[in-house]
């Protein structure tokens, strides 16, 4: 029976030491929830769910790779998002990365850390 691995990602190492950016289970990720940050401090990219979806994008991006994988291989996404009147610019940045149409779940929510606007998980082949 697989164990549940952790994906190293120097580049982009977690928040603290309870989690990891990805666990390998099988041929499965398990991508934790990546915000609009900088990897190199730390901070969201800026104030629009433009900047944030895009950074966020490249932040699951980025973990794909340390892993073998990539974004073509997402087949399910997981989106928090604090305000759904944001969605159609959320998708305008969202839907050119994943042509392939991987499932996905959106969730309005009151609060994200750091007062994100946006929160991406996904569930990617390895």
């Amino acid at each position: 029976m697989p164990v549940p691995t952790p994906v190293p990602v120097p580049e982009l190492p977690p928040n603290n030491n309870t989690y990891s950016q990805a666990v390998r289970l099988g041929d499965l990720l398990f991508l934790s929830g990546q915000l609009g940050v900088d990897p190199a401090t730390r901070d969201l990219v800026g104030p629009t769910i433009a900047e944030q979806t895009t950074r966020a994008i490249d932040n699951i991006e980025l973990i794909l790779l340390a892993a073998g994988s990539g974004l073509d291989r997402v087949a399910k996404v997981n989106i928090f998002i604090t305000d759904f009147s944001l969605l159609p610019e959320m998708n305008r940045i969202y839907g050119p990365r994943f042509p392939h149409r991987p499932a996905k779940s959106t969730v309005e929510i009151s609060r994200l850390d750091k007062d994100a606007l946006i929160e991406i998980e996904v569930i990617a082949s390895a």
